[in-house]
């Protein structure tokens, strides 16, 4: 591993369990059993190294599912492996480094941009999954792909974050979740006249409830 490898390594696990805080050149080149001056070196700043770390962190756990992802057929079968995708990143501490990630955004311009970018790299692939599967489901023509990608991975991002002050109540949101990806899947088997039908009832509410909040506006 390079320097500049366990330098990345050692900011992703100082940021888990220190916080941003409890994060230094200092305490961050000790983990990496370094000179805290090769943090400047390689990354110009503290909020440099934690920015580099995070998009590390964010693109190795994106490539490690993007084979599952890609296999994905069902709206369903998204929401399942979005559930074991929660557990790895909670297990990896993915999960309390983006909590401490969109902490840091609100006073540091740099961790915005890595918490924007980590949520730009996961809405990317959801945005494929979506692209694929959404045609032959109940939801085909009601939603576009990006707006759900983007509230997907909204979702699971904040329960990621959830997790971290009460996970008995994440826990429920993803069990609630479950419920929903059955129900979904409950449409898949119905005939094609009565899916047309619901269909066409979901796009008469979409379009009342568009027209009565651009009329409160």
């Amino acid at each position: 591993m390079t320097t500049k490898d366990r330098l990345l390594a050692a900011a992703a696990a100082a940021l888990a369990q220190d916080g941003v805080t409890g994060v230094s050149a200092r305490t961050v080149a000790a983990r990496a059993e370094v000179n805290q001056a090769l943090v400047f070196y390689h990354f110009g700043s503290v909020s440099g190294l934690l920015d580099a770390a995070v998009r590390r962190s964010v693109d190795l756990a994106v490539a490690s599912y993007r084979d599952r992802l890609a296999d994905i057929t069902t709206l369903a079968e998204l929401l399942s492996v979005g559930r074991a995708l929660h557990e790895s990143e909670r297990r990896s501490g993915n999960v309390a480094q983006m909590a401490q990630v969109m902490a840091g955004a609100m006073r540091d311009q740099t961790l915005a941009v890595a918490a924007r970018y980590a949520m730009d790299r996961w809405t990317a692939e959801i945005d494929g999954v979506l692209t694929r599967v959404l045609p032959s489901s109940p939801l085909h023509g009601l939603v576009e792909p990006s707006g759900l990608a983007r509230t997907i991975a909204a979702g699971f991002i904040g329960l990621e974050l959830y997790d971290a002050v009460d996970p008995e109540a994440a826990e429920a949101a993803l069990a609630s979740l479950d419920t929903i990806g059955a129900l979904v899947s409950a449409f898949d088997v119905l005939p094609p006249l009565a899916l047309r039908a619901v269909r066409n009832r979901a796009r008469r509410v979409i379009a009342r409830t568009a027209a009565a909040r651009g009329g409160a506006r």
